[in-house]
């Protein structure tokens, strides 16, 4: 099998972190004879030399931007030194000329401010796409065509994902990988990379909310509690007795540490084990609604649907194909262009 090659393109001022990202998630994932299922390599948009990052050093890059010719996806990180991209969102000759490079049907991603690149070159037209949230309004500003959303972590348009700052950029790449091969890969690589396996695109990137107190009593223990027990009725003065509060005062402490409603969570967490034997186990419909706490096949898919826009069956589909190894079609390609961009944009939370 030949491993899907990533090619990330380093341009003068970008960020080591960002820049380092897609090589560690993507240079993990192995198939069970061992062998890489991608080719991460890095190339300028010279030829090959060094780059200067945004920190004291520069990086020696080895490939020039001939390269993008050979990927399957392309990844640009955040930059600081986007010039005209960023001031007046024009790319520049040299810029313009490397993109030229990548083949039609090429998968694009971007992490933080590598979305002006995308944009300037006319990927994002008509499309929804998202940044980090400081620079959205900007974004917004210099490309009206594009539907800016300064909410998300990510947003994926099916062969063009475009993510917000930072860790974001590791949200995103996990994604890529977990649509690729499904969720038990994508799961290791987190796992080695001490990371969540898993934050749904429609997480808030800022929720400003105060830290509590760490001598007042937290809502863990209850959200363990209930966490180890979803597939039966849980309610909230059972949660609360977890924490020997009154309901009230466990809503409001719940509210502060999770930003969200413990309804909102259990919801969400419910949805998450859902995801997880769909894509994991052959259990029928009805069983993982029952496993998951959902009660009936029809209030999980009707959740399912507002959390992700598909159907369970969908979802299995999707992500099930990706565990063989068969092209992946996300469910963007089978809904009506009147619903959500992507199914993995949106989530519960309110």
């Amino acid at each position: 099998m030949k491993p899907h090659r990533v090619v990330v393109l380093a341009m003068d001022g970008v960020l080591p972190f960002e820049l380092g990202i897609p090589h560690r998630i993507f240079g993990r994932p192995r198939d069970a004879e061992g062998r890489l299922l991608y080719d991460v390599v890095t190339c300028s948009i010279r030829p090959p030399g060094p780059v200067q990052t945004d920190a004291d050093f520069a990086i020696q890059v080895e490939h020039g931007p001939e390269t993008l010719a050979t990927a399957d996806t392309v990844i640009v990180p955040a930059s600081y030194e986007l010039g005209p991209v960023f001031e007046r969102g024009e790319l520049t000759d040299e810029l313009a000329a490397a993109l030229a490079h990548i083949r039609p049907g090429t998968r694009l991603a971007s992490i933080c401010t590598g979305v002006y690149v995308l944009a300037a070159a006319g990927y994002l037209d008509g499309r929804p796409a998202t940044t980090h949230w400081a620079d959205s309004d900007r974004l917004q500003e210099l490309f009206p065509q594009i539907r800016v959303d300064p909410e998300v972590l990510f947003i994926d348009d099916g062969d063009v994902l475009t993510s917000a700052g930072v860790a974001a950029g590791v949200d995103l790449c996990l994604h890529m990988v977990r649509r690729d091969h499904g969720t038990a890969v994508a799961n290791e690589v987190a796992r080695r990379t001490v990371v969540p396996p898993h934050r749904d695109g429609g997480q808030a990137q800022y929720i400003h909310r105060p830290v509590p107190d760490p001598q007042a009593s937290t809502t863990t223990s209850a959200r363990a509690w209930a966490l180890g027990r979803l597939h039966e009725p849980i309610q909230l003065r059972d949660m609360a007795a977890q924490e020997a509060m009154s309901v009230r005062t466990f809503t409001r402490r719940f509210r502060e540490e999770a930003g969200i409603s413990p309804g909102q969570w259990l919801t969400q967490q419910r949805v998450e084990r859902a995801r997880h034997l769909l894509e994991s186990t052959d259990l029928s419909v009805d069983q993982v609604a029952h496993d998951a706490g959902f009660g009936t096949a029809q209030s999980m898919r009707q959740h399912l649907q507002a959390a992700l826009g598909v159907t369970p069956t969908a979802y299995r589909r999707t992500f099930r194909a990706g565990t063989t190894g068969q092209k992946v079609s996300t469910p963007r390609a089978t809904r009506p262009a009147s619903a959500s961009p992507t199914a993995f944009s949106k989530s519960s939370i309110g």
